[in-house]
């Protein structure tokens, strides 16, 4: 594989770690949801493999939001790589519907075990990889990182070292559309643990969400608490709220939640998970 200019020596040799862990791995699956890790995996394993060697595998369910399902498509175009769509079904566990910290994990599993089950021999998938990075590879609020070892699922980026901040030199480099889009994490992830996870609330945060996006609004969280939903947003755009409360209080409304509120701590990765395993692995 070329190299690919424009990059510091830490992220070619990372590259290079890739290119070399996906050497020979044809046909090869990537779970993909369009965000810049998996997008990053899957052109270098394009550039690596040939676009007639690797497939994205799109897992498809209530907690996929709308907007991100067409992002994925349209990013994966780009690349130049086919899109598989399976649909999954995790909202049947009653463990996942449970919504403890350990969520992530059910969540992932089914999407590993459908992929197992219905696409590795009709595709003749030799192996799976997903988009792990070194930075999620050391956070405890990552169970899923359990079912993708229960899977043989493989981590290039994350063997590799390779960053978040690698990870996004590397997709500017190679030009992609996702290169600088914040994080999407699924919408179930909106909802408190131990508070179980409905399609209707899901459907509650996907809109509202849309909505605040239409709104101009770069990144937003709406957090479910019942018929209250917590805003989060950049702090750069809380005072844009703020002048558009009126439009923001209706959007909200009118997905089906009674009261609008803004949280001032702004956008929080791992809000709800994070102190519950933080005790865990005390």
């Amino acid at each position: 594989m070329t190299t690919i200019p424009g990059l510091d020596p830490p992220a070619e040799q990372a590259v290079a770690s890739v290119a070399e862990q996906l050497s020979g791995q044809v046909p090869l699956g990537v779970a993909y949801s369009g965000g810049v890790d998996s997008a990053t995996l899957l052109a270098l394993a394009v550039r690596e493999l040939g676009t007639e060697n690797v497939v994205a595998i799109l897992g498809i369910s209530p907690s996929l939001a709308t907007d991100e399902r067409a992002a994925a498509h349209a990013t994966a175009s780009a690349i130049g790589a086919r899109v598989v769509e399976v649909e999954t079904h995790e909202a049947d566990s009653a463990q996942y519907r449970a919504n403890g910290p350990d969520r992530c994990f059910h969540c992932k599993d089914e999407l590993f075990t459908r992929i197992s089950a219905e696409l590795v021999s009709e595709l003749g998938l030799t192996a799976v990889a997903y988009g792990e990075n070194a930075d999620d590879a050391k956070r405890p609020d990552r169970p899923g990182a359990q079912a993708a070892t229960n899977h043989r699922v493989l981590r290039p980026l994350a063997q590799a070292q390779m960053t978040k901040a690698m990870v996004r030199q590397v997709a500017r480099a190679l030009a992609l559309p996702v290169a600088d889009k914040p994080a999407a994490p699924c919408l179930a992830s909106r909802i408190p643990h131990y508070e179980e996870v409905t399609p209707e609330k899901l459907r509650q945060v996907d809109q509202a969400e849309a909505a605040l996006r239409r709104l101009g609004f770069t990144d937003c969280r709406v957090r479910h608490h019942g018929d209250v939903a917590r805003i989060e947003l950049v702090p750069q755009e809380m005072l844009t709220a703020v002048q558009q409360r009126e439009e923001v209080d209706r959007v909200v409304r009118d997905a089906g939640f009674r009261f609008a509120a803004m949280d001032l701590r702004g956008i929080q990765s791992g809000a709800f998970t994070l102190p519950l395993v933080s005790v865990t692995h005390a």
